[in-house]
């Protein structure tokens, strides 16, 4: 985990249903996810959004990643 990427990572009720997006714009983390999912490139990410860093996609990954580590606790 890196807590300075991390730092990019904005929610705020009032924009986007209050799901976390990149430094405060109007991209959400699922929006750069869903394109990496569909086989985007970094590259091909930065070029269509050229607003967007390196960093801001590096940060959503990290971001999914500690979303995704959550304990399953099951009833014993």
């Amino acid at each position: 985990m890196n807590t300075k990427l991390l730092e990019r990572i904005t929610i705020d009720p009032g924009q986007c249903g209050g799901r976390p997006c990149i430094r405060g714009l109007r991209i959400r983390v699922s929006d750069i996810l869903g394109l990496l999912g569909a086989g985007a490139s970094h590259q091909e990410i930065l070029n269509d959004y050229p607003f967007l860093e390196e960093a801001d996609i590096l940060a959503a990954l990290d971001y999914a990643a500690i979303q995704s580590d959550h304990p399953i606790l099951i009833a014993a």
